[in-house]
């Protein structure tokens, strides 16, 4: 164990050494790579090898060739766009579109002349996502290697560059075959998210593609810098005062420098101009009681944000390096659920002193093509759930990183977010891996996460992942495997005052229902994701009972499922018929975990009018969604959140447990799941 732990604390240390591939190196040149003319080339694996001319950036044996390419963009797009494949949305040509994952895929582009490196600088390519495993070549070069989708990438291109002509090439090799919903997370090494590969809401749509932005920059060998930045900020509960530290680390070059920091609010108003050694800066610096204004969550206050600039200076007033963060001023507090056993873990969140009911929603990528989002369409879809009324989102496991745009507006917006790291259950068995080169990995991908998000009000907390159970699936994991132990360890090392949660659930007991009601096992638990009847009784005398024993102290994950309307389904039902909304229908089988099918037949409804199939399936989501809150809101300090699965569809399913449909249009669940949120009568200073 001693050993295990030693070597954890050399990995983690070499990662902060490393981490950015250039240690504090601003660039002389930094330019967006999304301007340059992209071009997609398709072949067979491994036949470019032979066929494709890296000078003339041509070859006769691609199946596709010379295709426009947006960057960041998926190849499933570009296809799209260039009438290769269908629509996969439509019907369930999603089938007809896989086999581009059996493809090698060359992403091209032809760079400006004025790129080149002089004495004493350095060219690089800077990667913020790549999904997922290939090769970066520079005029026929390999410049280097990537395999996960969850981590930066730099890659040096300067030793390959000639005076002019000069191209860049990202060959995308063939993904893994299967990371989908059902298999053995114990088994799973490879770093790319799950979802795309088949999930009870998500045919399989395997994105392959550069999924967030690419920067070419030119750095002096010799200059300044820092990196590792870290930025704390946190409010007095009782007054309008607040505290901030900032701290980095310099290379060796910055020892003479001078370090400029502002701190400024809505107006422009500086609460902070300062001058400040590089020895300060990497001792940390303090700023205690400023005049600020609290962060609150949507419903209970405003959400003032602030300016932080932090500009490296060298001995002549030069800038050199800035940095700039957008922050805000509250506290968090974790207090014990009303009437919980001694143990158990803090359920309640209090923000600024006052206890706070989350409620909310769990969020999944918005398209499986999420390389294609805009930040339009983040916008959209926080606006939907901040005027519903929600306070928190759960970014869940199986997806990926998301794009900077949702913690930006989630800031803006009030809207907590729970960030699971990038693990999942798998059904067979939900085990992690505890291989130490996994272990090393994760860590890779812990640090990036925290580094890159805990500046943000809007964190709420750290997660070890989705699902996560014991051999046997006795119990939620804990942090006695060596994952979630070393996961745990990067969180505290890197944002120590943040909450790290095992899992999702975690505590005793993975799902609360009635085996479970009364122990005082139910801390946080997963479920029910339909509407919980009995053997006996399927009416909704049956759920009014569940939820009225449920002694959960916090629901991570409920749902129950519900239609689209009808012209949802005539706009993407492609060549099939609507009925029968059963395994029998090709249409409803593609996702088919949601069925009600039979139910429905039992009620005498007419199985010929979808009208009226849909209106009955959308009215029971409604009742049963709206008295699981309610119940557990009423129960409030006893219960301190509950979080809708799931909060959108990411593909448009006949049937899903989402509360917004694939065009963004709510489900009549929304209005009434809004007037419980949005009621703040349960609100009390103080426990």
């Amino acid at each position: 164990m001693i050993i295990r732990i030693k070597q954890f604390m050399m990995v983690l240390v070499a990662l902060l050494i490393v981490a950015g591939s250039v240690f504090g190196q601003e660039p002389l040149l930094n330019k967006n790579a999304s301007s340059l003319d992209w071009r997609l080339w398709c072949y067979r694996p491994n036949v470019w090898r032979m066929n494709f001319n890296f000078e003339q950036l041509s070859g006769s044996w691609a199946e596709h060739s010379d295709l426009p390419m947006t960057v960041p963009g998926s190849v499933q797009n570009a296809l799209k766009k260039a009438d290769v494949i269908d629509d996969w949305n439509v019907g369930v040509n999603s089938r007809n579109a896989e086999w581009i994952e059996n493809r090698e895929w060359l992403v091209v582009a032809k760079l400006p002349d004025n790129i080149k490196a002089k004495e004493g600088e350095k060219i690089f390519v800077r990667c913020k996502g790549l999904d997922y495993r290939g090769i970066l070549m520079v005029n026929g070069h390999e410049a280097g290697r990537f395999d996960n989708a969850f981590i930066p990438y730099s890659f040096l291109i300067s030793p390959y560059l000639k005076e002019s002509n000069n191209n860049i090439v990202f060959i995308f090799e063939c993904p893994p075959k299967n990371l989908a919903q059902i298999g053995w997370t114990s088994r799973i090494t490879d770093w790319k998210p799950r979802f795309n590969y088949g999930w009870d809401w998500m045919p399989r749509i395997v994105q392959i593609g550069i999924w967030d932005d690419i920067f070419i920059e030119t750095v002096k060998e010799d200059q300044m810098g820092f990196d590792g930045l870290k930025v704390f900020a946190s409010a007095d509960r009782a007054k309008d005062t607040g505290s901030l530290s900032v701290s980095a680390r310099f290379n060796n070059f910055a020892g003479s420098g001078q370090v400029n920091i502002t701190l400024s609010d809505g107006s422009g108003k500086k609460l902070i101009n300062e001058n400040l050694s590089v020895r300060q800066i990497e001792e940390k610096k303090e700023w205690n009681n400023l005049k600020i204004k609290h962060w609150w969550p949507n419903g209970l206050g405003q959400q003032p944000l602030y300016l932080l600039t932090i500009t490296l200076k060298d001995t002549q007033g030069n800038e050199i390096q800035q940095e700039t963060k957008r922050i805000g001023f509250r506290t968090i507090d974790w207090l014990p659920a009303k009437g919980a056993p001694a143990g158990a873990d803090p359920w309640i969140c209090s923000v600024n002193n006052t206890p706070v009911f989350l409620q909310g929603i769990n969020w999944t990528p918005i398209r499986p093509n999420f390389a294609d989002l805009t930040a339009e369409d983040y916008r959209q879809r926080l606006q939907m759930y901040k005027d519903m009324g929600i306070n928190t989102i759960r970014i869940w496991g199986g997806g990926f990183p998301e794009k900077t745009w949702l913690y930006d507006l989630c800031d803006e917006m009030g809207i907590l977010v729970w960030q699971d790291f990038p693990l999942s259950s798998s059904g067979l068995d939900n085990y992690p891996p505890e291989g130490s080169q996994e272990v090393y990995v994760i860590s890779q991908i812990a640090t990036q996460y925290v580094k890159r998000l805990h500046h943000h009000a809007s964190l709420l907390l750290w997660c070890g992942g989705n699902e996560l159970y014991e051999k046997g699936d006795v119990a939620p994991i804990t942090d006695q495997h060596a994952m979630i132990k070393a996961i745990k360890e990067t969180v505290f090392l890197l944002d120590p005052a943040r909450r790290f949660v095992e899992a999702s659930p975690s505590g005793p007991s993975i799902y609360g229902d009635h085996s479970t009601f009364g122990t005082g096992r139910n801390w946080d638990v997963h479920g029910p994701w339909d509407l919980p009847y009995t053997e006996h009784d399927k009416t909704m005398n049956a759920v009014e009972d569940f939820w009225s024993k449920d002694d959960a102290m916090f629901r991570s994950e409920v749902g129950v499922p519900g239609a689209m309307s009808v012209e949802m389904m005539n706009k993407y039902k492609g060549e099939f018929r609507l009925l029968p909304a059963s395994m029998d229908n090709p249409l409803w089988r593609s996702v088919c975990w949601w069925l009600q099918w039979e139910e429905y037949k039992q009620t005498g409804k007419s199985t010929g009018d979808i009208h009226e199939y849909v209106d009955w399936s959308q009215d029971r989501q409604t009742k049963g969604l709206a008295l699981a809150l309610k119940k557990s809101k009423d129960r409030f300090p006893a219960c301190g959140g509950f979080i809708i699965w799931m909060g959108h569809d990411s593909y448009p399913c006949m049937i899903n447990t989402s509360l917004i449909d694939f065009d963004g249009n709510p489900k009549p669940v929304a209005a009434e799941l809004s007037k419980i949120w949005k009621d703040n009568s349960y609100l009390t200073p103080g426990l």
